[in-house]
């Protein structure tokens, strides 16, 4: 099979992802979470993200986001994201339809939020029933152009909403990516910070498939569970995602697992710097952003293995993996050195 930069999502499976479902297979199990798999996951989380942290495994990313951020709403209430978020970009119309919620957008600087720029969202709120009240605040870690928000800066977003009564949801995809690139735990990126719940992305970083809702704010577990069920996120056979969880959550796999990702799209910055072009956005995670000649993008397109991510500024997205090597790296480079000179 064809190797290459589309999508973290386009590589296999770790080997100790696949061991651990092999072994979640042997014999029977209670379904619907009641498991030892998913006991030991929950104690695991609890050491990761805090003591009061409980975790609620789903099947994709899609459902965490909706799932996390629909606990943190009413049925009269607006989340505020940034216009280059995931949540508002690539998740089509599943807030809405599924989560029946509604999303309010603000600008943002190389992808991330700032308590300036989300200022005008929240301060528009006249208190009439005529406007959805901002009562949420979800931003992406890494963000959707491959940046990383600091310890500092998530606990100036977080102080920024709880002065407004709102409250926090990071959707992690990438959280261990940012965590190895920060060199942090990712404790300190969640619960320290004041996240009140996380999507936590686990296929991204070597899963097979499945990600998972971690909630820091023990008044949302109830609602998380019960929504869980609702939106239809609840696996019978919990057992194989969990056994996913854990092996990627067991001895800093996942950090292992980020950070060689992370180094490999730091090589690929480095050769295309080597060949005179620089990234379009800094690469603080394991996305590089790449400009190429407007009239070369077809044929980058075709015979690169990356994403055409903005056709009109003529700019390409390469994703590094957990298993990316550096003659994946050379190869994409000699494609794009006869484009880019």
């Amino acid at each position: 099979m064809t190797r290459g930069f589309l999508s973290d999502n386009s590589s296999g499976a770790h080997p100790a992802v696949l061991a651990a479902l092999a072994a979640a297979n042997e014999g029977h199990a209670p379904s619907y979470g009641a498991d030892p798999i998913t006991a030991a996951l929950e104690e695991r989380v609890r050491d990761l993200f805090g003591p009061h942290a409980q975790v609620f495994p789903v099947f994709n990313g899609t459902g965490a986001n909706v799932l996390a951020l629909k606990a943190l709403l009413r049925p009269w209430e607006a989340a505020v994201a940034t216009a280059e978020s995931h949540m508002v970009t690539d998740e089509s119309t599943a807030p809405q339809l599924v989560g029946g919620m509604r999303l309010v957008t603000v600008p943002a600087v190389a992808g991330k939020a700032t308590p300036a720029l989300l200022a005008p969202a929240f301060d528009a709120d006249d208190g009439t029933v005529h406007h959805a009240r901002p009562a949420a605040l979800t931003v992406a870690q890494s963000t959707e152009l491959g940046t990383t928000y600091t310890v500092a800066e998530l606990g100036e977003l977080t102080a920024f909403a709880r002065a407004r009564q709102a409250r926090v949801h990071v959707d992690g995809a990438r959280l261990a990516n940012a965590a190895a690139r920060l060199g942090t735990s990712l404790r300190a990126l969640t619960t320290d910070a004041g996240v009140d719940v996380v999507s936590f992305g686990a296929t991204k970083n070597g899963a097979l498939l499945g990600d998972a809702v971690i909630v820091l704010a023990p008044d949302l577990a109830e609602p998380v569970n019960r929504l869980r069920k609702a939106a239809t996120q609840l696996a019978s056979k919990m057992r194989f995602v969990s056994a996913q969880l854990l092996a990627l959550l067991t001895d800093d796999l996942w950090r292992r697992n980020a950070a060689h990702a992370n180094a490999a799209a730091d090589l690929l910055a480095a050769r295309l710097r080597e060949l005179g072009v620089a990234p379009v956005y800094p690469v603080e995670a394991n996305a590089v952003f790449i400009p190429v000649p407007p009239a070369e993008l077809p044929a980058v397109v075709a015979e690169a293995p990356v994403l055409a991510w903005d056709a009109r500024a003529a700019v390409v997205r390469a994703v590094a993996s957990f298993d990316t090597t550096e003659q994946d790296v050379d190869a994409l480079v000699a494609v794009l050195a006869r484009h880019l000179g």
